[in-house]
Order: structure tokens, then C-alpha cells, then sequence
């Protein structure tokens, strides 16, 4: 008879559930996680990793195109569409596989299924209509001590723009469309929205992205925004900022979207729109409001420790709010377990996150923005490098971007640095660990970076914010 009692459950195998799982087993709890779909998650399946598969075949074809600007010549370049898709869903297979693995090397128990907390300590899981991996336990009463709701999140759904799966699509159904379309509109610029318009507009298509708010990639500094505006339509990408889009009409292969800045509504005809317009936790039929569990517009409440309200249930990543990436997600589900195990963490710490955009040129940011640092009351120093200024982005022909830095001009402390242009995706955790490690402007403009490397441009910039900048 297969054991039913645990330490913890873990309730989804995303990428924040299957870490929570690994680390939970590493200190020795009994462990088990729920999953009724597939390993990894939307970030494995349907977002992180297929996405940067299917940009980094966007980015070669770039490449190719451009191959005279690197004295190479390559003729009648052309992709085939469903050989581009195939190899992402390659990627996610391997990946899939690969969690599978860590689950039995580390003796993390699979449920198969779908979880209802019945009580503190106590969930029923109910038969999934995916088959089940090969030694999974099925449905079932299951007890734990300790309860980790990750049940990840969901694209959100506005009216009238609600996806049908042909011609209003959302990331699934972009990341494996059958055929390029002509004309596309994104709704949404954020990090989803923007990265497919990057890989949609690269592999040709005419591109619209329509944002209600007055900046793209809403979230980022407005410095670095305006960059990557620029950069945008500079490719052909048309920009509606300050602009909604308040009704779709479908036709039998095209959508006659209505769009209104305010001014005067027009509707443009495209072949296919993709809503991005957010994500919202998965918080319903797992018996949270029977319990007690409090919610929050649409996540579940935590501390910096991911307990909720009720002793016994804890929740991680999207479904506990934004920010919703997947290393938040990691991060908060190990703080979780070692807490539980009595490790004492240090709590999340919402500031250290970065946030990271794979688009062309790339996104990445850590800490406060200059508006925010400026609304806080902070007295600040600005300092920055452009890419123009530093011989390896010449070099590699990726001479297109800005690094920022801002500190607080009393202690010195690094409250924010954002980035764009090649590779900064790479180059954020630098300013990560030293945000991290509390390190000031004097120790950082006193590391040697190694030349030639795009990482110079990150001394720079410290060196730039108190006028000892060396190359520019």
C-alpha cells in the first residue's frame, strides 16, 4: 500500500514547486508534490525557456541577414516555421525529462492529479485527464504537516479581447502558431507581449504593439523605456502608448481590432492578435476559501516566510503575487522549506530581484528606478555608459545600448541599475550580487573588470555617476 503521510506537499511541479520539492528533500523532509499536467511549469512549457528557443532562432536569422556587416556573404537566407517551433518543443522536452530526473534522484514522491486542500494538513487528489508518469501515485486522501500551494498563474482575460485560439491568441498559442502571420497585434507591452513582438518582427511580420500606459515595458526605468522604444520602431515595430485597444471583431482568418488613443478610434485589420496583457494567480477550486485562506486580488496573502493566514498552508511564486517570474519563484519556495526545517532565512527581499527581457536589444534591471528612488525622498547619483563606448559591443557589431546606475549620494549604497543592449540579461547579476553584498560605489569602482569584455561598461557607469568616468 503506497504511503500516504508526509512532512511537506508540495502542490504544483513549476519552477517554483519542483525546487521547493528538491530543496525540502536535501533537508531530509519526507516530500511530496501534486501535479496534474506536466513538469516545469509554464516557465519550462509555455514561457521562459520555449520563448528564448524561439528568440534565439529569431536572433540567428538575424544574423544571417546581416552577415555582410561581418564581411561574410550568405545567399537566399529563408526558416522554416514548424522547424523553429519543433526544435523550442525539443527544448522543453529535454527540460520535462530533466525535473523528472531530480524528482527520483532526490526521492521527491509524485502525485499525479488534482490537489483540494480539505484541511490544514489533509488534501484529496482527484484523477487528472493527463496520463500519469511511470510510478506516480494517483488519486487519494494525502496528509502533511506542511502544505506549499504553486499553483502558478494563468494569462489574465479582458472583455472583449477574450483569446479563441485561432485568431486572438495568448503565449501558448503563439508559441506554436502554424503558420507567420502577415500582421500582428500585441495588446500588452510588457516582458510577454514585448518578447514576442521582437520574435514576430524579426522573423517579418508587420508588428503593432498597443500599450494603455504612457511607457513600454511599464515596469522598467522610463530612461531605458524610451531606449527601447526607439530601438523598436526603428525595426518596424509600430508603438501606441497611451492608447487601448476596446473591441475585436473576428472574421474568418483576420481580427478588425478598434483601437482609441483618446482621440479618434480607428479599426485596423490584422491577420492575428496576441493579448498580453498579464497573468493571474491560480487560486480557485483548491478549497482556499473554505479554509480560511486569505486572498488578495486574485494571489493568495504571505509573509517574507510564504506563510499564509492558516498554520500549515504556505504559498510560493505567482500564485502569491508579483513580482510573477520564476526565480522569485525558486528563490521564496527554498526560503519556505528552510524556514519550516527552522534554518532561519532572510526573508524575500523584493528589491534584489531582477527582472529580465529577452528581446532585441535585451532588457535587465534590478532595484529602484530613478523615479522611484527620487519618490522615496533619496538623494541620488546618476551615473552611465553607452554601448558606443565600449570596444567589445563595437566589435560584436552590438554597439546599441545604455548602462545605468543609481546610488544614494550619502552612503553610497547601489539602489538600482538598469540596462539595455546586447547580453545585459548576462551582465544584471553582477549589480545583483552587489546589491546583495551591500557593496558601495568605492569597492565596486575599485574591481577589476577584464578587458575586452561588455562587462567594463558596468564600472563605467559607477565611475560615470562620480565624474571619473574614463572612456567617454
Amino acid at each position: 500500500m503506497a504511503d500516504t503521510s508526509f512532512d511537506v506537499i508540495i502542490i504544483g511541479a513549476g519552477p517554483g514547486g519542483y525546487v521547493t520539492a528538491i530543496r525540502a528533500a536535501q533537508l531530509g523532509l519526507k516530500t511530496a508534490v501534486v501535479e496534474k499536467a506536466y513538469f516545469g511549469g509554464i516557465c519550462n512549457n509555455w514561457g521562459c525557456i520555449p520563448t528564448k528557443a524561439l528568440l534565439r532562432s529569431a536572433e540567428v536569422y538575424h544574423l544571417m541577414q546581416h552577415a555582410k556587416d561581418y564581411g561574410l556573404a550568405a545567399e537566399k537566407i529563408s526558416f522554416d516555421l514548424q522547424a523553429v517551433v519543433k526544435r523550442s518543443r525539443g527544448v522543453v522536452k529535454r527540460l520535462n525529462d530533466g525535473v523528472g530526473y531530480l524528482f527520483n534522484k532526490n526521492k521527491v514522491t509524485v502525485i499525479w492529479g488534482e490537489a483540494t486542500l480539505d484541511a490544514p494538513g489533509k488534501i484529496t487528489v482527484k484523477k487528472s485527464a493527463v496520463e500519469a508518469p511511470k510510478g506516480a501515485l494517483g488519486e487519494g486522501t494525502y496528509q502533511a504537516k506542511h502544505i506549499i500551494v504553486a499553483t502558478g498563474a494563468r494569462p489574465r482575460v479582458l472583455p472583449g479581447l477574450e483569446p479563441d485560439k485561432k485568431l486572438v491568441w495568448t503565449y501558448f498559442e503563439a508559441m506554436v502558431p502554424d503558420k507567420m502571420p502577415g500582421s500582428l497585434l500585441v495588446v500588452g507591452s510588457g516582458a510577454i507581449g514585448i518578447e514576442f513582438a521582437s520574435f514576430f518582427r524579426t522573423m517579418g511580420a508587420e508588428v503593432t504593439v498597443v500599450e494603455v500606459l504612457p511607457q513600454i515595458l511599464p515596469v522598467e526605468d522610463a530612461e531605458i523605456s524610451k531606449f527601447a522604444h526607439k530601438a523598436f520602431e526603428k525595426q518596424g515595430i509600430r508603438i501606441l502608448t497611451n492608447t487601448k485597444v476596446t473591441k475585436l471583431e473576428k472574421k474568418s482568418d483576420s481580427v478588425v481590432a478598434t483601437i482609441d488613443d483618446g482621440k479618434k478610434p480607428q479599426a485596423i485589420e490584422f491577420d492575428r492578435v496576441i493579448s498580453a496583457v498579464g497573468v493571474v494567480g491560480n487560486i480557485e477550486n483548491l478549497g482556499l476559501e473554505k479554509l480560511g485562506v486569505k486572498t488578495e486580488r486574485g494571489c493568495i496573502v504571505i509573509d517574507g516566510y510564504g506563510k499564509t493566514n492558516i498554520p500549515g498552508i504556505y504559498a510560493i511564486g505567482d500564485v502569491a503575487g508579483p513580482p510573477m517570474l520564476a526565480h522569485k519563484a525558486e528563490h521564496e519556495g527554498v526560503i519556505c522549506v528552510e524556514a519550516i526545517k527552522g534554518l532561519h532565512p532572510h526573508p524575500m527581499d523584493k528589491n534584489l530581484i531582477p527582472g529580465c527581457t529577452y528581446c532585441h536589444p535585451q532588457v535587465a534591471s534590478v532595484g529602484l528606478t530613478e523615479a522611484k528612488a527620487k519618490e522615496g525622498g533619496r538623494d541620488i547619483r546618476v551615473g552611465r555608459f553607452p554601448f558606443v563606448g565600449n570596444g567589445k559591443a563595437i566589435a560584436l557589431g552590438e554597439d546599441q545600448g545604455l548602462v545605468k546606475v543609481i546610488f544614494d549620494k550619502n552612503t553610497g549604497q547601489l539602489l538600482g541599475a538598469h540596462m539595455i543592449g546586447a547580453e545585459v540579461t548576462e551582465l544584471i547579476q553582477g549589480y545583483v550580487v552587489a546589491m546583495n553584498l551591500e557593496t558601495t560605489e568605492e569597492e565596486l569602482m575599485h574591481t577589476i573588470f577584464p578587458h575586452p569584455t561588455l562587462s567594463e561598461m558596468m564600472k563605467e557607469a559607477v565611475l560615470d555617476a562620480y565624474g571619473r568616468v574614463l572612456n567617454m
